[in-house]
This record gives structure tokens, sequence and C-alpha cells, in this order.
């Protein structure tokens, strides 16, 4: 694998003349709009962070959206009229595994998909990112990096509302608890020497912590906080989306919707406690999620879960995954964890 130290903007209507190229179609040439075809883009890059810089747009009017890697958001569907060139940043991981961090390596280098009603890239820079900031997500299959239709986690979807200069690194598992989550070697062991200084690390555990005891799970929530602290990170601790489980009057106050386990321990409200106790940004997604999915009723909600294709009222499509992104987007605008104009709104 090559370290990657330059890249090449070059006009090119992809959508309407590219055919498959090879990655490296001119030895010794930078890469750039040579690695695409019409739909793919492969970079042979070392794991890192780089910033992509597209010119989208052509002769007809045109909507690209574009994800990278693991099934990740990276630039939301963007309109550009005909004979417009729109010009569109962002940042992305690169890492091994590219996904889950329990699961396969995936394809070395940097991938990234064009799609939309009419996608058209004309031209592509990738250069390795600088000062880039970085959020980390430490969280399980409701926040991970799905590999396969037609599941999401938010995390998955969160690239697409930052901007170049703030990337994701998401280093959620599926099937992961407190418990577990801090034992594996392949997870915590991995993830807390990743982190930099300044770092944001989102934690969202609970789904799989059923068997946990309160005086437990609240250890390790502390255990995560103090872990990401001695990196010079900074932690927010996040309470899980709920389970879409109604009641009869068409409300999610039941133990299954809001996270209540077996032993009576209540997630959300240990995790606010910490917070609290702790001094650590609190991102209530479970009272968040539980007036949107609410607000959208018995009906509404199912197509934010995967309810149609599979009757799973805990994770999300990529439509649920998208909206639940949003709500995290906002509240780490008006927390101001992030710089303002390192986030799109709108």
């Amino acid at each position: 694998m090559r370290r990657f130290t330059a890249a090449l903007l070059v006009p090119a209507a992809l959508g309407a003349v590219l055919t498959a190229a090879p990655a490296q179609a001119h030895p010794g040439k930078p890469p750039g709009i040579d690695n695409c075809t019409a739909t793919a883009c492969h970079f042979d890059v070392p794991p890192g962070t780089y910033d992509v810089t597209v010119r989208l747009g052509g002769a007809t009017a045109s909507s690209t959206r574009i994800t990278g890697e693991t099934r990740r958001s990276l630039l939301p569907e963007t309109a550009a009229a005909a004979g417009e060139h729109i010009s569109r940043s962002f940042t992305v991981d690169v890492r091994t595994p590219e996904g889950e961090p329990t699961g396969p390596d995936g394809t070395p280098g940097l991938d990234l998909s064009l799609g939309g009603s009419a996608p058209a890239l004309a031209g592509i820079k990738v250069t390795p990112a600088r000062h880039a900031r970085q959020i980390v997500l430490i969280g399980d299959s409701t926040v991970c990096d799905q590999p396969a239709d037609p599941y999401s986690g938010w995390g998955q979807q969160l690239p697409q509302y930052l901007r170049k200069g703030l990337s994701v690194a998401n280093y959620a598992d599926s099937g992961e608890s407190t418990v577990t989550y801090l034992q594996n070697p392949q997870l915590w062991g991995t993830v807390q020497p990743r982190i930099r200084p300044g770092d944001l690390v989102l934690v969202q555990l609970a789904h799989n912590d059923k068997t946990t005891d309160e005086a437990t799970y609240r250890a390790n929530l502390e255990t995560l906080v103090a872990g990401i602290r001695a990196q010079g990170g900074r932690p927010v601790l996040v309470t899980p989306i709920v389970r879409r489980w109604f009641n009869a009057d068409g409300t999610l106050n039941n133990n299954t919707a809001l996270l209540v386990n077996g032993l009576g321990v209540d997630h959300p409200a240990v995790i606010r406690s910490v917070a609290a106790a702790e001094h650590v940004p609190l991102i209530d997604l479970t009272a968040k999620t539980k007036a949107l999915v609410e607000s959208l009723g018995v009906e509404g909600s199912k197509s934010v879960y995967l309810y149609n294709e599979k009757r799973d009222n805990t994770h999300t499509s990529v439509h649920g995954a998208t909206l639940y992104a949003g709500l995290v987007r906002d509240e780490l605008l008006a927390q101001h964890l992030v710089p303002e104009g390192t986030v799109r709104v709108g």
C-alpha cells in the first residue's frame, strides 16, 4: 500500500462518460478522477484522516449523494442545475477494520460510492487532513456502521451533517454492553489509545446491558469517562434511543421502550446521574427519540425502525438513523460541543 501525498482535481462528466477504470490507471500520477468510475472511486491510501473535495454537476441537471467505506453517509444529496458545478468538502476516517471493530477488515484504502437520482462527479481531490477534529463514537448496533441493508446505525449517518475539518471515527459494535466493550481488547483496548487530545467521544451503551446491575453499570460508565479524559478526550454521555414499543394510549412509557432492564435498572436515569456527577455533557437521546416516535404515532414510526422489513422495533432504517443523527447534530450545536462552521444545517 503506497502513501498518498498529493491529489488532482480534474474536470470530467463522470456520470456521462466514464466506464470502469483501474485504481491506478496512470502509474506515478497523483490519484484523482482517474480513480473513479461512474458510480464509485477507490484511492489506495493508508489508514488515516482525509479531506475530500468534490466538484459536482455537468451538462444536464444532476443530483448526487456520496457514501463511503462501510455504507457511511458522507455527503447528502446535492442538486446542481444544467451547466452548473458545485464544490463540497468533507473529512473521512479511513481505518482497519473499516466498519465495526470486531468485523472484517474490509477493502484497504478509501472507497466512495456515488448515488442520488442523477449522480454527476466532475472532479475530486483527496488530501491527508492536517488539522481535523474527530468525533469518536462508542456504542452498540443502534450506533454502529451496519454492514448491510436495511440496517443503519445513527453513527453511520452522522458524517453527512459534518463539513470538512470534522470527521467521525465510529467504533460502535453490534451486541456490546458496557461490560463487553470494556473487556474486549478489540474494543476499549484498541479505541482508548486512539483518542487524541481534544477529541469529542460520544458514549451510548445500554441496549445490551440487560443483566448488568446498577452499581456495575454506573462503575462502567465512570471507567469510560475517566479513560477518555486520561487521553485528553472530551466525553459526552448519550442516553439510548428508545425501542418502538407503544402502550395502548400511544405513549412509550414502559420499561421495554425506555430501556429499563430485567433487574429494574433504568439505564437513561443512571446515565443522566453519572453525567451530572462527573460534569460531563449529556445528550438525552432517549427523551428526544421518545418525543419524535410518539409524535409520528404507531403507523408513522414504522418507517423509522425496521418494523416493516424485519418486525424489528429496536434497530433503525436508513431513514430512521438519519433522523436520529440529526437529533445528535442538533445537540452538538446547541451545547456548543463542536464549532458551528463544521456542521451542516438545514
